[in-house]
């Protein structure tokens, strides 16, 4: 019985994420993002947006955050945006990234030359938690996990941050059918520091969000702001572009080891 609740509360949830997408064309959710850059480079920005919206959707937080660090980092910085269901494609264009000698292998000094930061929204955000577990299979480290509004996947765990990840920091709300998980804990507290849960409340302090469907603004509006918050995004941006500034050290590899 618990388990047959359990699934009737997830397509509960799955039908309200659908609902509260902003309209979006299907040609534009078909494009897709090459796994194989032209340019290796070793620092990377990864973000993922929620539900089932498209990896250029102009008015999404996790979009908008990819142009605005684009703008202000080298230009061989890998920075791009993915669907949440495209998390084996970013794990491919990370490793090709990485392996710059591209023979099929990545050796310890390209793991220690690894600048890494994952971000997301909702589905997104747990994604990159995932992306990040991924990541610590192959003994690649992360400098920085961002969830906003987490919301897992029945099959995905985004609340334990894997001991790959130096830093981590969860911001959600509380509020709705759909509301971001409160609390992210580290898998090894020694090897990770959970920079803070942070809670916003959007019916004390609303945020308009006149681009997303009326479904996203009615149904699950606490959701949509969370989303469409620049307080929030801009924070998010401090903090990728600071841990971006010092350089990576070959300790976060070794400590996998």
């Amino acid at each position: 019985m618990h388990r047959l609740t359990l699934f009737r509360g997830s397509l509960v949830t799955l039908t309200i994420l659908s609902l509260a997408l902003p309209r979006v064309s299907r040609a534009v959710e078909a494009v897709t993002v090459s796994p194989n850059p032209a340019t290796p480079s070793s620092t990377i920005v990864i973000g993922f947006v929620g539900g089932f919206v498209s990896h250029d959707s102009p008015y999404h937080g996790p979009v908008q955050l990819a142009q605005q660090i684009r703008r202000a980092v080298p230009k061989d910085t890998y920075v791009r945006v993915y669907e949440n269901r495209r998390r084996k494609q970013a794990y491919e264009a990370i490793l090709h990234l990485l392996d710059t000698n591209h023979d099929g292998i990545l050796s310890l000094a390209e793991k220690a030359r690894a600048r890494i930061i994952l971000f997301g929204h909702s589905w997104g955000a747990s994604a990159a938690v995932a992306l990040a577990r991924d990541l610590r299979r192959q003994g690649v480290p992360v400098l920085l996990t961002v969830q906003v509004d987490s919301v897992a996947k029945l099959w995905q765990n985004d609340s334990v941050i894997p001991d790959n990840v130096a830093e981590a920091v969860n911001f959600y709300q509380p509020h709705g059918i759909v509301h971001g998980r409160a609390r992210i804990t580290a898998a090894d507290p020694a090897k990770t520091e959970i920079l803070g849960n942070y809670r916003f409340d959007y019916r004390k302090d609303p945020v308009e969000c006149e681009k997303y469907s009326w479904w996203g603004r009615n149904i699950t509006p606490s959701h949509v702001q969370s989303e469409c918050d620049p307080h929030v995004w801009s924070q998010v941006e401090n903090m990728v572009l600071q841990r971006l500034a010092p350089p990576a050290t070959t300790a976060a590899v070794d400590s996998l080891h």
